[in-house]
């Protein structure tokens, strides 16, 4: 039984008559709480990824209990639906508070339950959700079959509950630090089954014990009505750190080009090397070293370890299905021309659309990729894999410098989810590790850039000079991951193909990922186009 006051927003007070743990068996209530309210809150929030889009309605596509020992909150999914045709799920679970002075910022609706008043907000911002949520992965039993399934790690001991707080700004998920030891991540926006981080952390953590990862702690799933598993939430160790590596890159690419001024060097003369040769450290002549420091080589170097190392982990499986390395194959060809042909084609219109707001290099170099469309989309479609002879494995799938954390000259590799645009189907794909290369390289690219675009002050260089010294470095950077890499995989029998197959398929990873990364530049900041275009043009004009 409701009285519903005008429920014009979330101002109003919302009468319900029964018990809180009866809340959502109400179709009143559901429908008020979705339509009037919902909607307002969760645009607002910055974990919500449809904001380009116009939000339709949002309909509650399942709902569950988070409890322990007579303490209750609801867990929500969220099926948002958009009036462009298409729908997204999110995760979000709630908690009803008396305590007027508690969240006033975060609060999603005024409630009056049995005559108690009060506020429904989001549980993360309640103290007793988050040690009740901990305390349930501390407990997990070692098989669990109940709708609510939680896991604890054998890795996880010395974990009774002392603190929680929020990470920070989050992005996609939120993450809740436990004891200042332990990192809860919730995953906001859900799909229909495991999340490939769940999947890929537990995997390299439990079954191969790659130490340069946070460990996988524990994880909460649920078994929605359709039987389907579905991520919630995965708990790992949290690795002191220094920053990421795309922070600490662009700090030592700054020294880099502060250099030039400071040891009076000539860019014309300095010495360059082709792209995509398998450098050593020893190939790199003395005058690169004398500018750009032996200590950046070295920690180049230590990262293409690391990142071989990942590899060596994911292509080491011979039993688990999900993680057996294959052979390329038809179906495979397919599905990688449909999925970068479409990419391509978007990119292209998104080129032709923008093309005034280009200028300089950028605009010379967006000809240049007009020009030579059709040449670009026949690299694409020139995909014979009966030709290869190297393995695909379960790859991260998103690899750049801001997905490394960097603790004493070492590196440590996270957030496994994979590519944002690609469904999560796409993203569980096995693919050559190569196109983690590809995508550290391009994370490269544009860290050298960054350095330039940000700081053209410092650099007594106009900015054609500076990018002729970029792409210089650039090349002997990615030579000596390269090396690295290759010799490192080799060594662990790891099958990457011979040097013409890799060299292919990494110029093939390459141009796709500088195709995928364009369309973001043209939507958000024209002026930095030039670094996918400069990518498109080095591989087009290799």
């Amino acid at each position: 039984m409701t009285d519903q006051k005008a429920v014009s927003g979330s101002e109003s007070t919302f009468q319900f008559q029964k018990n809180w743990e009866e809340l959502l068996d109400s179709a009143d209530f559901v429908k008020i709480f979705l339509s009037d309210v919902l909607e307002n809150y969760i645009v607002q929030q910055r974990w919500y990824g449809g904001k380009s889009s116009k939000l339709k309605y949002i309909e509650l596509a399942e709902f569950f209990k988070i409890q322990q020992k007579g303490e209750m909150y609801y867990g929500l999914i969220l099926e948002v639906n958009f009036v462009e045709a298409f729908y997204q799920h999110y995760f979000l679970p709630i908690a009803f508070v008396t305590d007027e002075n508690f969240a006033q910022q975060d609060r999603i609706l005024p409630i009056e339950i049995n005559g108690q008043k009060g506020h429904i907000i989001d549980a993360t911002h309640l103290e007793s959700f988050r040690k009740l949520v901990f305390e349930r992965i501390v407990t997990a039993e070692p098989i669990d079959t109940t709708k609510v399934q939680y896991h604890k790690s054998h890795l996880f001991v010395d974990n009774s509950y002392e603190s929680s707080r929020f990470m920070g700004l989050e992005q996609s998920n939120t993450s809740l630090i436990y004891n200042e030891k332990y990192v809860l991540k919730f995953f906001r926006r859900i799909f229909a089954d495991k999340n490939p981080d769940y999947e890929m952390s537990r995997f390299l953590s439990e079954k191969k014990g790659f130490k340069n990862t946070p460990s996988y702690l524990g994880s909460i799933n649920l078994v929605d009505s359709d039987d389907v598993n579905i991520t919630i939430g995965l708990m790992q160790e949290m690795i002191p750190n220094e920053g990421d590596a795309w922070e600490y890159t662009l700090k030592e690419l700054h020294k880099v080009f502060s250099n030039l001024e400071y040891k009076n060097i000539s860019i014309e003369n300095l010495p360059t090397v082709n792209l995509y040769l398998d450098l050593d450290i020893r190939d790199i002549p003395p005058q690169i070293i004398d500018w750009a420091g032996l200590h950046l080589f070295l920690q180049v170097q230590t990262l293409a370890k690391r990142t071989a190392e990942m590899h060596i982990a994911l292509g080491s499986e011979f039993e688990e299905t999900a993680f057996t390395p294959a052979h390329y194959n038809g179906d495979y060809t397919v599905w990688l021309k449909n999925k970068v042909l479409y990419q391509f084609q978007n990119r292209l219109n998104a080129v032709e659309n923008n093309i005034h707001k280009l200028e300089g290099l950028a605009l010379e170099l967006a000809h240049e990729f007009l020009d030579k469309k059709n040449e670009i989309r026949k690299r694409f479609v020139d995909f014979d894999w009966t030709r290869l002879k190297g393995e695909r494995i379960r790859i991260h799938g998103d690899y750049h410098l801001g997905q490394v954390l960097v603790k004493e000259n070492d590196f440590y590799i996270l957030d496994f989810e994979g590519e944002p645009e690609s469904t999560i189907r796409d993203r569980k794909v096995k693919q050559s590790p190569l196109k983690d290369v590809a995508g550290i390289f391009r994370s490269f690219h544009y860290a050298i850039y960054a350095t330039i675009f940000n700081n053209p002050e410092h650099y007594p260089f106009n900015r054609d000079q500076l990018f002729k010294a970029g792409e210089v470095l650039y090349r002997y950077i990615t030579g000596l991951f390269l090396g690295t890499y290759v010799t490192e995989t080799q060594n662990a029998n790891l099958n990457i193909g011979y040097n013409q197959e890799r060299i292919f398929i990494l110029k093939y990873c390459l141009l796709e990922k500088a195709v995928y990364e364009l369309g973001y530049e043209l939507n958000s900041r024209p002026e930095w186009a030039v670094i996918p275009l400069k990518g498109i043009s080095n591989i087009i004009n290799h």
